[in-house]
């Protein structure tokens, strides 16, 4: 019998992922790493120690192979690019439906004792906030719609066949290893690639637009809580990441820098994102704990 809890991460050597690997690694379990490092990436973590594999989550023999004697699985990898989703919405509906449909029939047939599902807030579409998981969907890009569709699998995979799951709903997220380029990359990521290299933070609009940021290393335990906890009648159910306040765009750039521009408003783009965090910290027992303004400004000191 081992004594080693093994967990796979899928996805595990992008920005989330990583940091995961690196939670799961120090708590000593023994982590192996699905990731075909095809996102357009600044760059991929590895951790010494870990193994890793590079394969596809739609491939269902290498992922029925790379679950074996797993306990758990985090399942993060998916296309999370808005524009790309847009662009080749079928390219996004095979990874995020169908690569977890993959995942989930592997991690059913390996006897795994629960799969954590890694998924968005975007779900809530233009649902007026603070955003609660009774909420209806509103899922406005095929990015959102495929995240959104691959929760109810996971709820159909308890409820029909016994695999215990639980889908996280991640808020703006934010930490080390953020990406800094691209349309849809974290904003922070972004203005302190601008300061860095002396250019002028590029605000939205206004910069009036609030979002809820929670910080990636609180992401990461309440991956591990959500998969260890006892959830008794909420085994298949979503619960809300995030840290259950909002900053305005313009009040982060003000802390990072007072070097700005601004650029028109781009189309569909939420005003207000606000997570209600009351379900999962009276369930998980989770809570944030780093504040996004604190952290920055400790990032400046």
């Amino acid at each position: 019998m081992r004594s080693m809890t093994r967990s796979l991460v899928t996805g595990g050597c992008g920005f989330i992922g990583s940091h995961l690997v690196d939670y799961l690694a120090d708590l000593r379990q023994e982590v192996i790493v699905v990731d075909n490092r095809s996102a357009n990436n600044d760059e991929f973590y590895t951790r010494p120690g870990v193994e890793y594999l590079n394969a596809d989550i739609t491939d269902y023999s290498a992922m029925r192979a790379a679950m074996e004697d797993i306990d758990y699985v985090f399942h993060l990898a998916a296309e999370s690019r808005l524009q790309p989703a847009i662009e080749n919405p079928i390219d996004a509906i095979t990874r995020n439906c169908v690569g977890t449909t993959v995942m989930l029939q592997a991690a059913r047939e390996a006897d795994v004792l629960r799969f954590v599902y890694s998924s968005t807030s975007s779900g809530y579409g233009n649902n007026p906030a603070p955003s609660v998981e009774t909420q209806p969907d509103d899922c406005l890009n095929p990015y959102s719609a495929s995240k959104i569709a691959a929760e109810k699998f996971c709820k159909m995979y308890y409820n029909l066949y016994g695999l215990e799951t639980v889908s996280l709903r991640y808020f703006n997220v934010f930490g080390e290893r953020s990406p800094t380029r691209g349309q849809y990359a974290p904003v922070i990521g972004i203005f302190e690639r601008q300061k860095a290299a002396g250019e002028p933070l590029t605000i939205v609009g206004d910069g009036s637009q609030k979002r809820d940021f929670v910080y990636v290393g609180d992401v990461a335990r309440a991956n591990y809580l959500a998969s260890v906890m006892p959830l008794h009648e909420h085994i298949g159910e979503v619960f809300n990441v995030g840290s259950g306040k909002n900053y305005s765009i313009k009040e982060i750039a003000n802390v990072i820098s007072n070097f700005h521009t601004h650029i028109p408003k781009r189309s569909g783009e939420m005003e207000t994102t606000l997570a209600n965090i009351d379900k999962i910290k009276s369930v998980i027992g989770w809570k944030p704990e780093v504040d996004v303004l604190e952290w920055i400004k400790n990032g400046q000191e």
